[in-house]
């Protein structure tokens, strides 16, 4: 233990001797661990971002697209082949005993004129278990009923942003709006849910019953999807193929004939959203790794320069007794000492960068313990595989000639 404290303290006393070069030789270090940590942070920030995105979804989320058509054989691509109706969504709710809630989802994108202003926008037909199964509530006023959707009522649940853009500042609950010239009674303002995991605002939206939806916007039998909740996570695969298998016979599809509809759950949105930010977290930290490679060639050209500087000095120790061993593990302390060094400052350098990033940018930054560790433990072997060539061409030099040197 006595002989390692004063190794350590001797290669501190050496990098002090020099503080500015030490300094700079830390530099590629302390750039190269602090980019390692804030690019993976970055990354793995992205990925928690998705995550919370998409759980703002709803809760054990289930989502029946319409399928695919084909013409000789030729797949016209998702959404061709729409066979969805609201009785599927009555017999799914009736027979599948994993599912607690299911709501219909009819879409129509129109202009929307109200207080004055006009706005483009999606409006969404729904049904009342489409609240419950994305945890959506009511800033202001109430949501409509189910006595309202038998009624095919006139009614609307603005989203904040379409609430913000209509009747800017105000509580729009009462007033009335024109969706393609059929007028609506705005008896809500949904709270505000942001952007989802594909940047697209959840909030420029405004619901209705998906009766009124159906039969006074869009026309037609068909529904654009569904969605669904199932009784608990753990079951969430089980309820997708029950409603695959009620789905199929509501279809009357033969058996071996492909699905005409796509079921997704919740998992397999995360993990395909979330897969894109894995892999850019992967690239982004390899390419910072290579700044610590640089740092690490910048301890070797030093080290080089320092066993070069020091050649009497060697040739003094090797004279009185000093083992080749000894100067080996006294230049090896130096260059770890000096990459430890320039990796705790980078560690220190990195969470001051990401605290700023996560204050004043729109990024958000998670740093992950794991790589700090990682980072410190690189940065230490760094400074051990590119200090031994340095240290080893201490070692190696003849006692006599080193006291010859000038």
């Amino acid at each position: 233990m006595m002989l390692l404290k004063n190794l350590l303290k001797a290669a501190v006393r050496s990098i002090l001797r020099n503080r500015l070069r030490s300094l700079l030789t830390a530099l590629g270090i302390i750039i190269g661990v602090s980019a390692v940590i804030i690019m993976v942070a970055i990354g793995q920030g992205s990925e928690a971002q998705i995550e919370q995105q998409i759980s703002a979804l709803g809760t054990n989320v289930i989502i029946v697209f319409p399928g695919a058509s084909r013409m000789h054989g030729v797949s016209r691509g998702a959404g061709t082949k729409n066979r969805l109706t609201v009785n599927n969504v009555k017999e799914l709710k009736k027979e599948c005993t994993l599912i607690s809630a299911i709501s219909p989802v009819v879409r129509a994108g129109a202009q929307v004129i109200g207080g004055g202003n006009n706005w483009n926008t999606s409006i969404e037909g729904v049904s009342t278990d489409y609240f419950t199964i994305r945890n959506w509530t009511c800033k202001y006023g109430r949501l409509f009923s189910d006595k309202d959707i038998r009624a095919n009522k006139k009614v609307a649940l603005l989203g904040n942003t379409v609430a913000q853009e209509l009747f800017p500042g105000e509580n729009p609950t009462g007033e009335r709006i024109r969706i393609r010239n059929v007028p609506f009674t705005v008896i809500g303002v949904l709270q505000v849910k942001g952007q989802n995991a594909f940047g697209r605002d959840q909030d420029d939206v405004i619901l209705a019953p998906y009766t009124t939806v159906l039969h006074r916007l869009k026309g037609g039998r068909y529904i654009n999807m569904m969605i669904a909740s199932s009784v608990s996570m753990d079951q969430i695969d089980a309820a997708q193929q029950q409603m695959t298998a009620v789905l199929r016979e509501a279809h009357r599809l033969a058996p071996g004939e492909p699905d005409d509809f796509r079921i997704r759950n919740q998992a397999e949105i995360t993990q395909a959203a979330s897969q894109t930010s894995r892999v850019m977290t992967l690239l982004l930290g390899a390419v910072a790794g290579v700044s610590l490679i640089v740092g690490g060639i910048g301890i070797m050209n030093i080290m080089l320069v320092s066993v070069t500087e020091r050649t009497r000095e060697i040739g003094i120790r090797l004279s009185v007794g000093a083992r080749s061993s000894d100067v080996l593990i006294q230049f090896l302390a130096e260059a770890v000492v000096l990459s430890l060094i320039g990796g705790t400052i980078g560690i220190l350098l990195s969470f001051s960068v990401a605290f700023l990033m996560n204050q004043f940018t729109d990024l958000y930054t998670l740093i992950n313990p794991g790589i700090v560790v990682l980072a410190v433990l690189f940065s230490g072997a760094v400074g051990v595989f590119f200090g031994y060539f340095p240290a080893r061409k201490a070692a190696n030099l003849n006692p006599i000639d080193a006291l010859r040197y000038e």
